[in-house]
């Protein structure tokens, strides 16, 4: 039987690995994914991993690395650092942003809530301005954001 934290980080992997079964497996049929930072709202396995690709077309090689983990209860608490190469498009409510060919280094933080060994509700905290700065659609040039 795998306990809170072993189930989330395994998320985590499957994603690094792009393993859409995989988080398929992990996912409640009712799961929720709450993106706070682009106000989604997504359920189910299918439409969350239809999410997650569309992550992935802009940013191919985009993965997660797990900086601390904590758990409480049902929950598990990852704090994570997203590092990927903008070289896709990025579909944004407001169009499409080109690729940059800029790497984005994205502090981040994930809740999930598991029952029954799945994740029932992911709810995923980053911040938008700062990916959109590193890849150059938004405020200064990286180089100047991180010196600033």
């Amino acid at each position: 039987m795998a306990n809170v934290l072993e189930i989330a980080k395994a998320s985590i992997t499957a994603f690094n690995e792009k393993d859409w079964d995989r988080i398929r497996d992990l996912y409640a049929p009712d799961a929720v994914y709450d993106e706070k930072a682009t106000n989604r709202r997504i359920q189910g396995p299918d439409q969350i991993i239809e999410a997650l690709q569309g992550w992935t077309t802009a940013f191919p090689d985009a993965t997660g690395t797990i900086i601390r983990e904590l758990a409480v209860g049902d929950t598990a608490v990852l704090e994570l650092v997203w590092k990927a190469t903008h070289t896709g498009p990025l579909q944004t409510p407001s169009g499409t942003i080109p690729p940059s060919n800029r790497v984005a280094e994205l502090p981040a933080c994930s809740l999930m809530q598991i029952e029954g060994e799945k994740v029932k509700y992911d709810t995923h905290y980053f911040d938008l301005l700062t990916l959109l700065t590193q890849v150059g659609a938004a405020g200064l040039p990286p180089e100047q954001s991180r010196a600033a």
